[in-house]
């Protein structure tokens, strides 16, 4: 898994949604949401199971503390990722409680868990174009070390933000 560690990748769900993550280590992973139902959010440091399912396909799963389940199929080769997001009835009726830096409000996330309703679940299952897609070495802070902003992922694909 060697290619895949490592790698940090923009992708675009065919629903318009822009998302961002860099495979920090063999089960840790950091990202940003830049549009879409929950844009806004970021994340590091989120526990993930990582495998290799054949040559240059790889599985990215893990829970989130909203009690959000994500399974992504990366094929890096093809640009290409295919996702399904298992989002709790709470974060699609009140997804702005989300929208933060989840890492500073994990207690409002166990908190919101508990006192909203968490099924029936909202699935989005999802094809994405990966949009940007680099090497930025392992456990490196600099990737994911601010909040999105409107306009990021194009300073990233052009350049300009030091990652």
């Amino acid at each position: 898994m060697d290619n895949f560690i490592g790698s940090h990748m923009i992708y675009t769900y065919e629903n318009g949604w822009e998302y961002e993550m860099y495979i920090k280590n063999e089960n840790t992973i950091d990202y940003r949401i830049h549009s879409g139902m929950v844009g806004g959010r970021w994340v590091r440091n989120q526990e993930v199971g990582i495998v290799k399912l054949t040559e240059n396909v790889y599985k990215v799963s893990w829970t989130e503390p909203t009690g959000t389940d994500v399974a992504l199929n990366f094929m890096p080769k093809e640009k290409r990722m295919h996702g399904v997001i298992f989002f709790p009835k709470w974060v699609h009726e009140h997804p702005e409680i989300t929208v933060c830096y989840q890492n500073d409000h994990i207690d409002l996330m166990h908190e919101s868990r508990e006192k909203y309703e968490t099924y029936p679940k909202y699935v989005v299952p999802e094809f994405a174009d990966i949009t940007f897609i680099e090497n930025a070495g392992v456990n490196n802070e600099n990737v994911v070390a601010q909040a999105p902003y409107e306009g990021m992922t194009d300073d990233i694909r052009a350049g300009k933000l030091n990652c």
